[in-house]
């Protein structure tokens, strides 16, 4: 439920409709409440105020008026200024960098302000009575309205100093950056060695039956998508309620096909009717990949920005370098955390899920492959990535981690052989690899 409800949060969060739709609901509530002030109020009251707004209905009208008509225009130009910067976000950056720009809370905002602004106005507007016997003006409701109004100038100033800064490039990656790291600390709370983790590292032996690989059967996905989250803790009690064990043939951010194998499960005689749906139900799938539950998606994210950077057609490697500073710093994040174990038990100490979980070299390929094999011929990013590679090699904690980055400073340094013409070129970049050959030998 947890997952599920944490699916849902990052949808709406991703939306253009909800704060602003948050937004128009308070605006039609503060609307109700000031008529009412109005009307419980006499006139004389509200004109000793000295700060509410005391002329008659059709001056009244003109000001509302005015206002509605001018927040509908420059809620025009908002979303158009919007939309500019989304085709301007997908052609530079990718089409993937588009959910940043729709996560955007300050965009919903100022959205959601020049909304909420006009509906207030007609709904105030709608309450003005200029016949003499019944004659009724909201003197609340329209300085309210006027309130609104010179807040709206703000947001709006607002609204052009963040556009502008929103879609330059070293803007965009240090937030996907920042994302990256946040999504680290959530799925790896842990520190390496102080980690309180209640499931263990390697199972015992008794824990997975000698024929385990013989005796399970597969349980199928009944769609096809991309996995955005997995319900651990329901397949957890879902295995104890069965009595089985459960082993995952995915993690998040994997394609699933309909009719491929979802889980495997042991004994295969235990598959009842009901499991196939239950198992189905803790995938959380979707038509993209979120960072829910997956590290490796801000990661890609990064990586896009870092390959259309290096294309014939832009060439830009600074882009690609500031993409790979980010990136290094959260491989050295990550390299301090503890990955959570494959093997998950119940809370009788019986092994009933074994994951799929993410690694530190799987973070490693994704991070420095893609930048190696598109940047192997501009000296500037080659020897960039050897300087990260170095850099990392001090955070890391185990023999595998540092083997991981020793390959990687291998296929660099191979790359840059056949990439590199240039004889000068090519022992500085050789300086570099036996420096960060180096320091991976002494981390």
């Amino acid at each position: 439920m947890e997952t599920k409800l944490g699916k849902l949060l990052d949808s709406l969060h991703a939306s253009f409709w909800f704060i602003p739709t948050l937004m128009v609901v308070l605006a039609i509530l503060l609307s109700l409440v000031t008529i009412n002030i109005d009307q419980r109020l006499e006139d004389d009251i509200i004109s000793s105020l000295g700060w509410t707004y005391a002329l008659g209905p059709s001056g009244s009208r003109a000001v509302l008026s005015a206002i509605a008509g001018s927040m509908v225009t420059v809620a025009t130009t908002a979303f158009s200024i919007t939309i500019v910067a989304l085709q301007l976000a997908s052609s530079q950056f990718g089409p993937r960098l588009l959910r940043n720009f729709m996560q955007d809370t300050g965009n919903q905002i100022v959205l959601g302000t020049f909304i909420s602004s006009f509906v207030y106005s007609l709904l105030v507007l709608r309450t003005i009575n200029g016949v003499e016997e019944d004659e009724f003006v909201p003197h609340v409701a329209v300085t309210c309205g006027i309130g609104m109004a010179i807040a709206s100038i703000g947001v709006l100033i607002y609204f052009i100093h963040h556009s502008a800064t929103s879609i330059q490039v070293d803007h965009v990656i240090s937030s996907v950056g920042n994302e990256l790291e946040e999504v680290i600390d959530r799925l790896f709370p842990n520190q390496t060695g102080r980690g309180t983790s209640k499931h263990r590292v390697e199972p015992l032996l008794a824990d997975i039956p000698a024929n385990f690989e013989r005796e399970t059967s597969a349980i199928q996905a009944a769609s096809s998508n991309y996995v955005q989250a997995i319900d651990i803790e329901q397949l957890i009690q879902i295995a104890a309620a069965a009595n089985i064990l459960i082993q995952l043939q995915h993690r998040p951010g994997d394609f699933v096909i309909k009719g491929s194998p979802l889980v495997l499960v042991y004994p295969a005689q235990s598959a009842g009717k009901k499991l196939p749906k239950q198992v189905n139900d803790a995938f959380v799938l979707g038509s993209k990949r979120t960072d829910q539950q997956d590290v490796e998606f801000s990661v890609n994210q990064l990586v896009e920005i870092a390959v259309r950077a290096l294309s014939p057609g832009i060439n830009d490697p600074f882009t690609a370098i500031r993409c790979t500073d980010q990136l290094s710093a959260a491989l050295c994040h990550l390299a301090q955390k503890e990955i959570p174990s494959t093997y998950r038990y119940d809370h009788q100490d019986q092994l009933r899920v074994i994951a799929k979980p993410v690694t530190f070299a799987d973070v490693t390929d994704s991070a420095f492959n893609q930048i190696r094999q598109y940047g192997q011929t501009s000296v500037a990013v080659t020897i960039r990535l050897l300087e990260a590679i170095a850099v990392i090699a001090s955070f890391t904690h185990t023999q595998a981690d540092r083997a991981v980055l020793l390959r990687h400073a291998n296929m660099i340094d191979h790359g840059s052989q056949t990439g590199i013409t240039e004889e000068l070129d090519l022992k500085d970049v050789k300086q570099r690899y036996l420096a960060a050959v180096a320091a991976i030998g002494q981390a």
